[in-house]
């Protein structure tokens, strides 16, 4: 399902034996868009201590209760390797933490969760195989992301006010984009996919598109429902083809 990240924001994470604290926020992979780590505000049980939540220790969000299940009693993250919270998160980092859990790598294979479309901790264990893949990720905050400038192909058009993540696959589909900059603006939709590139040095998102272009997509608010409708209808008015044509089985 297509939320806002800030919509999963405050949701309670549920280990298998307590709670363990709120989603405070999200850190990404800005090559592919891909959500790596849940950040946990633990309150006073690890206090001053950040804790990551690796996707692949989610069950589905239970979005009544307001809770995402962890597949983790609360003493195995306890005793997770520790994030320095003053350093970036480091590939050495996440050796270390994948052999703890034992789970597969991401970043060993072709697709976003290693060789599969979705994250599942059943599909492999670590190996220190992956250490051929040993730079450092491309992980970001998406609290660190928020309001950085988007550029189209002709001008400056607005900025970033919010991300729709996918929470079974959590790749971050669309950013929310306010026009703001054109009178009257409006809030749109674009696709991860047409990031033509990233200057974070400039804290500006290239886009392949014209500013006309964008001016007429399909508006965006809080009460509009991203169903595949909705999709194919952004897309058509991009002349793009969609993810789900292209997007391959798990």
């Amino acid at each position: 399902m297509l939320r806002q990240a800030k919509e999963l924001t405050g949701y309670k994470l549920g280990a298998r034996d307590g709670e363990i604290g709120d989603v405070r926020e999200f850190y990404f992979e800005d090559v592919n868009w891909t959500v790596r780590y849940l950040v946990a505000d633990t309150g006073n049980w690890l206090t001053g201590r950040l804790v990551l939540i690796s996707p692949y220790a989610l069950n589905p969000v239970d979005q009544i209760d307001r809770i995402i299940p962890v597949e983790l009693t609360k003493k195995q993250i306890e005793n997770a390797p520790p994030l320095d919270s003053e350093k970036p998160v480091s590939r050495q980092f996440e050796f270390g933490y994948y052999s703890f859990y034992g789970w597969p790598a991401y970043w060993d294979g072709s697709d976003m969760w290693g060789n599969l479309s979705r994250p599942d901790r059943s599909s492999g264990k670590w190996s220190e195989a992956s250490r051929k893949h040993a730079e450092d990720p491309h992980l970001r905050s998406t609290k660190d992301v928020i309001r950085h400038s988007i550029q189209a192909l002709d001008g400056e058009i607005g900025h970033i006010e919010e991300f729709v993540v996918d929470d079974e696959t959590w790749i971050i589909r669309y950013l929310v984009v306010d026009t703001k900059n054109w009178w009257p603006g409006k809030r749109v939709l674009i696709a991860t996919d047409w990031i033509d590139r990233i200057s974070w040095e400039e804290s500006k998102v290239f886009l392949d598109l014209t500013r006309d272009k964008i001016r007429e997509a399909p508006e965006y608010t809080n009460d509009t429902l991203i169903t595949r409708e909705y999709e194919e209808i952004v897309h058509r008015h991009y002349n793009r083809a969609g993810y789900w044509f292209t997007a391959v089985p798990a």
